[in-house]
């Protein structure tokens, strides 16, 4: 695939002063201070006048104080990926990159995000939403499965269960992070991932773990999980998969740059997980990856990333 990028002309003046917000109080703190501390020296070195904003300590007098032209949210999970940092963004007039307040909140709410993906018949694996004992017996005809947090990112608070005594507990684990349970019905085979940017989908990257699934230790901590591009699908299949998460990423109302997770089934039928809004930006992350493939290094996918907020 051609790709069409924009990031070889640019005045790093037109940008004016860029906030970049990261930190804050989600389960994926940890995650969004490399992240944004990955961000912001990218746009040092672009030339791009920045400063670091931890979402945590006070935020709007560190924006009234920095009064920034953009905003560039590199913050993951509630209180940053769920649309509250998008509407305190709009209220304030800073303009910022990617989605918009909307399609960040449902984004995040992995069970109305799969209930619309449903609705216009794309591929997502079957569920129960799990708030009492009735629900939880719906749910132990689903095993095996996995039990995860319904608000989070980054596989927090995420659990396999292969067997049905294990499901309650592995309930009463996702219950202690934010929002309701998700369980959903397990899909045996290999994970793909697939980066949008500005409207392209990113080449088709394969995910293999040494555990039993793609979570917090694979994504950022091991250096034992493999990352395949080319991903070893047809090029018609990777296509195919492309087009499925664009489909996915646009009709949730998402814009500008995110991640499109999905499982495939032995029958070599696409699955799809999830939405992330805005993806990693450390140096395990897969957006980064993806860009790279496509002839993009981090410091020009960043200044692409930020182009977005221009869109709205």
């Amino acid at each position: 695939m051609q790709y069409n990028w924009s990031c070889d002309h640019f005045d790093p003046e037109a940008f004016g002063k860029v906030a970049v917000l990261y930190g804050g109080h989600s389960a994926e703190r940890e995650v969004s201070l490399v992240s944004g501390e990955r961000v912001q020296a990218a746009l040092a070195r672009m030339g791009i006048a920045c400063r670091l904003i931890d979402s945590r300590e006070d935020l709007v007098k560190q924006l009234q104080d920095y009064s920034p032209d953009y905003a560039f949210i590199a913050l993951h999970g509630c209180g940053g990926e769920d649309g509250s940092m998008q509407g305190l963004l709009e209220t304030m007039g800073i303009p910022y990159a990617g989605s918009g307040v909307l399609a960040s909140a449902l984004a995040m709410d992995k069970y109305r995000c799969k209930l619309l993906w449903q609705a216009i018949g794309l591929p997502t694996p079957e569920f129960v939403l799990v708030s009492d004992n009735e629900d939880l017996e719906l749910a132990e005809a689903m095993v095996p499965a996995f039990v995860k947090p319904a608000l989070e990112g980054s596989s927090v608070g995420v659990t396999r269960v292969d067997r049905r005594e294990d499901l309650a507990t592995a309930c009463e684990l996702a219950g202690k992070h934010n929002g309701p349970v998700l369980v959903e019905m397990l899909i045996d085979g290999p994970e793909f991932t697939v980066g949008i940017l500005n409207g392209w989908a990113l080449p088709v990257i394969k995910i293999e773990a040494d555990g039993e699934f793609y979570d917090y230790q694979a994504k950022y901590l091991s250096d034992n999980t493999r990352y395949c591009i080319p991903c070893g699908l047809t090029a018609t299949k990777a296509q195919e998969l492309q087009a499925i998460a664009l489909t996915a990423f646009e009709v949730l109302g998402c814009s500008g740059w995110g991640r499109v997770d999905f499982m495939q089934d032995r029958q070599g039928r696409f699955w799809l997980l999830e939405v992330n809004t805005i993806p990693g930006m450390t140096g395990h992350s897969l957006v980064p990856m993806a860009a790279a493939d496509a002839g993009l290094s981090f410091d020009e996918l960043v200044i692409e990333i930020l182009r977005t907020a221009d869109v709205r």
